[in-house]
């Protein structure tokens, strides 16, 4: 089985998508997709982004695929450091600074910190110093005994969204640090909840303050490492923390 066919089918697997509806989708045979996948035919470059675009594939993915069917990547992977990404990272700045006084964080598809505002340092007062060296993984900082999780009035609830959110990102992009990541976060204490949640959003309850998250991305993103960042805000769940946030 050829190594891109391996990739195929894998990705069509865990997308729980028969290889017709996939042919369907993608606008080939089902015996051609059968022969892609078990090495008896060499997809073309255009077929293989095809039908990654069908599946969902994100970009790092889709550039997987190509170079494991012997083509270039199509899409660039520019460090964040590197000048072409500095009026982009520029911009990102500016919403994290607008969103105060209410916290803010711009992170990588790994949790990793890149970039916050000043808000976000009312939720490090208490946390332990070697969870606040960088690279800080904000998922590890808010689930760790030693982080956030002592001051998380809902414990329980807000574990079981972010558990349930990592485990949906990791099959998703089928990242196996994003899964290693889960099993650690897992096996902190702090308990989960079953059932529908109640209300309109998950809070996050801490202490005396309540927030709901709101994750921002980039549109069109044509750079792999644009298309993995993301912002992590978040907003006061009722009145009384916004009056709170305001007058600090």
């Amino acid at each position: 089985m050829s190594d891109v066919g391996t990739l195929l089918r894998t990705w069509r697997t865990d997308r729980r998508m028969s290889q017709l509806e996939l042919s369907s989708r993608a606008g080939v045979s089902a015996r051609h997709l059968s022969f892609v996948e078990t090495g008896r035919a060499r997809p073309t470059r255009e077929m293989i982004l095809r039908i990654a675009s069908r599946l969902e594939v994100p970009l790092r993915g889709q550039n997987e695929l190509l170079l494991a069917g012997g083509y270039a990547p199509a899409w660039a992977e520019t460090g964040l450091g590197d000048a072409p990404l500095a009026d982009v990272l520029s911009s990102l700045r500016d919403v994290l600074d607008g969103h105060d006084p209410y916290p803010a964080v711009l992170v990588d598809r790994h949790w990793t910190m890149i970039d916050s505002n000043a808000a976000v340092v009312r939720f490090l007062d208490g946390c332990a110093d070697w969870l606040l060296e960088p690279p800080v993984n904000v998922l590890r900082l808010s689930l760790h005994p030693d982080g956030m999780a002592p001051r998380i009035r809902n414990l329980a609830e807000w574990r079981t969204h972010v558990l349930h959110r990592l485990d949906q990102q990791a099959a998703h992009t089928a990242d196996p640090e994003l899964r290693a990541l889960h099993e650690e976060l897992a096996a902190y204490p702090g308990g989960r909840v079953s059932g529908t949640p109640s209300g309109l959003v998950v809070p996050l309850r801490f202490g005396d303050l309540a927030f709901f998250s709101i994750t921002a991305v980039l549109g069109t993103p044509l750079d792999v490492t644009l298309a993995e960042l993301a912002i992590e805000s978040f907003l006061p769940a009722d009145a009384a923390t916004a009056s709170a946030l305001r007058h600090r």
